[in-house]
């Protein structure tokens, strides 16, 4: 069963989460789960540093690349270079609800705006031969949700989309903070099972809310994929039975422990590349959650990670500290 498509499984693009650091380390939990990037706009593609914001290591595949924007003709150009950079999918973020996102008139305020986001689809679809896809809400304010989903998810089909990731929340964006959108607006998972239901010929991703791999295993019997967001990023280590449980593959599970042994070379290359260790261990801080000394590996990780000079050493001391927390256990048991 280990031809199920990436889509099965991907973890969210999360803005100052999921940065090439981090993709490296869910790729040494599952070979399988698709990843996506932080969103870049269209502006930074543009203009930016490319390598800076673009720079993504050949062990992340399958990694997609998120874009910002409303301009066909610049997100056509900034697919484009998606493209040329190696990225596996290009997908349009239809779903940000944050006030620099609502100035820049993209992201979730785009729900708004159906025709223009099937015009910028259809445009990115012509300039690239990998799929282009749709991360989007359920609707904003004071939309009907029905109306605004599968008024978009419609006009982008014909437009040429084939895939949607669907936020099962509205966004208000109007009187709640970002942070806010992720928990306060309810969740609508039956609607986005509809859509399915209603548009096989689409694949539907769902996203919001899902806090383990049952729960994924569950929305599958309506759906095609799920998307995990902070529940991979917090409790990393469930990535390590994704494999199996989601995808039907017959290795083994991934440890926590083999996961940091996979990591370390790419860590101890980003080193001697400048980048700092704490860029790095921030996102192995909840590695280890739910297992004697994980109190003891993040405290080692976030206090020593930090300082000049700090080197792989730091690691070792917090892997020491969690085998040595596991062996009390086991003694006193």
């Amino acid at each position: 069963m280990t031809d199920r498509p990436p889509h099965r499984l991907s973890v969210a693009p999360m803005m100052d989460w999921t940065d090439r650091h981090c993709r490296v380390l869910h790729r040494t939990l599952s070979r399988r789960a698709l990843l996506y990037t932080e969103m870049v706009t269209t502006g930074a593609v543009l203009h930016g540093d490319r390598e800076r914001l673009l720079g993504y290591s050949p062990q992340e595949h399958p990694v997609a690349l998120q874009l910002g924007g409303s301009d066909p003709k610049d997100l056509a150009v900034a697919a484009r270079i998606g493209e040329d950079l190696g990225y596996d999918e290009i997908n349009l973020n239809v779903g940000c609800p944050s006030d620099r996102v609502q100035s820049g008139a993209l992201g979730a305020c785009l729900m708004r705006e159906p025709e223009l986001v099937a015009e910028c689809m259809a445009a990115m679809g012509a300039a690239v031969r990998v799929p282009v896809t749709v991360k989007c809400r359920i609707g904003v304010d004071d939309q009907d949700p029905e109306t605004a989903l599968f008024g978009l998810v419609d006009q982008c089909a014909r437009a040429g989309v084939r895939t949607f990731v669907v936020h099962a929340r509205k966004a208000w964006l109007q009187g709640l903070s970002p942070k806010e959108n992720r928990d306060i607006p309810p969740l609508d998972y039956p609607l986005v099972h509809r859509l399915k239901r209603e548009r096989p010929d689409l694949t539907i991703v769902i996203n919001g809310g899902v806090p383990d791999l049952s729960a994924a295993e569950a929305h599958l019997e309506h759906v095609d994929g799920v998307m995990l967001g902070r529940a991979a990023y917090h409790t990393p280590a469930l990535l390590g039975q994704a494999d199996r449980l989601i995808f039907g593959a017959g290795e083994a599970d991934v440890d926590p422990f083999a996961a940091v042994e996979a990591y370390l070379p790419y860590v101890a290359e980003r080193l001697a590349a400048g980048v700092h260790l704490a860029a790095m261990t921030r996102h192995m801080l909840g590695l280890m959650h739910g297992r004697p000394g994980a109190r003891a590996w993040r405290r080692i990780l976030t206090v020593e990670g930090v300082k000049h000079g700090a080197g792989l050493e730091v690691i070792e001391r917090a892997l020491e500290a969690v085998r040595t927390a596991a062996a009390q256990v086991e003694a006193a048991a």
